[in-house]
């Protein structure tokens, strides 16, 4: 999924600090109205000024449940890795290392963008050729697009995509937990990752004790439900922001609230952040943009041996699916570092 915010703000995002304590900080989540072919408002909860990430976990977007399709032509990433976890609904993804998957619920697609990658989204509606039920309304779509920041010896590396569609369940006192990404609870995930990092959707009732690693912070976003976490109340929403330091949480839960649990190392380096790039300087971004924006003007062929290569499947033939994102314009500014905090 991309940013499609034609005036995106620079997100400097600097190197987490050390030493940050258990705490419960709630984030708001504000509505970004996307715009664009997908005519989609979300709820963004990462980067904030004051968090712009937990671990390498550097931007976090909720959509839905709404009856809108999504249609995200194609557009580009680097420094990065997209994380896309369907809730309802199935999506399909096309990208220029020539992947055509369509994910849905309880799968996962783990895109690593590391010099650059292009892709497209977009919603799987029901067959108009009669070999599917008919329905006279879309499906519901909802779900999370999360990016993982690319740690420096990593972040030039060659762009690829993995679907993960047999996921490890780990259960304890009063929970389940999918999980996605890195170890949670005895089971480790098979997605490959990049740095130390943790993402599980957990589903638990009651009082719930949940394993974790005191060298990790963690966040929590409730999706259904309510928790309260060192006695403060969490709906949902907001992101608790929930510090290092922490062997293990102690959650009182509604019955059958269901939460995603992200963590990870804090992340020791500076990042800059504008549109669909994570980069370190401006000179990055800008050269980022310049060639995204150059290699719309190559044919098919030449695209597809450039930095962001070519997605199938959106030429000029390709209808409602034709064409692909341009950028949008840089702030008049040169972008510069901001402190956490």
């Amino acid at each position: 999924m991309t940013n499609l915010d034609t005036s995106p703000a620079q997100e400097v995002c600097p190197a987490a600090p050390e030493g940050q304590g258990p705490c419960v900080q709630l984030w708001p989540e504000r509505e970004v109205p996307l715009g664009g072919v997908r005519a989609m408002n979300v709820m963004r909860t990462l980067p904030q000024r004051g968090l712009p990430t937990v671990g390498a976990w550097c931007f976090l977007d909720s959509f839905g449940p709404d009856r809108v399709a999504m249609s995200v032509l194609p557009h580009p990433h680097c420094g990065l890795q997209t994380v896309t976890w369907p809730l309802e609904g199935a999506v399909r993804h096309r990208d220029s290392v020539g992947s055509d998957v369509v994910v849905r619920p309880g799968e996962l697609n783990i895109m690593t963008a590391g010099n650059g990658i292009s892709h497209s989204e977009f919603s799987v509606l029901p067959a108009a050729d009669g070999s599917g039920p008919l329905v006279e309304e879309l499906p519901v779509s909802r779900g999370l697009q999360l990016w993982v920041a690319l740690p420096d010896e990593h972040r030039h590396r060659a762009a690829s995509f993995e679907q993960v569609r047999d996921l490890p369940v780990a259960a304890g006192q009063g929970f389940t937990a999918t999980v996605m990404v890195g170890e949670f609870a005895g089971q480790r995930s098979p997605a490959t990752m990049f740095s130390p990092i943790v993402g599980a959707d957990i589903v638990g009732s009651g009082r719930l004790e949940l394993p974790l690693r005191p060298d990790f912070e963690h966040a929590v976003l409730v999706l259904d439900g309510h928790l309260v976490i060192d006695g403060q109340d969490i709906e949902a929403g907001p992101l608790a922001y929930l510090g290092a330091g922490r062997t293990g949480l102690a959650v009182e839960a509604q019955p059958d609230t269901r939460f995603m649990l992200l963590g990870g190392e804090p992340f020791g380096e500076d990042l800059l952040m504008w549109w669909n790039f994570v980069g370190r300087t401006h000179e990055e971004v800008e050269q980022a943009r310049e060639e995204w924006e150059a290699e719309g003007l190559l044919d098919d062929d030449a695209a597809a041996a450039s930095r962001f290569g070519y997605v199938q499947g959106h030429g000029p033939d390709a209808g409602p699916e034709a064409g692909r994102i341009p950028a949008p314009p840089l702030p008049g500014v040169k972008l510069r570092p901001r402190t956490r905090g």
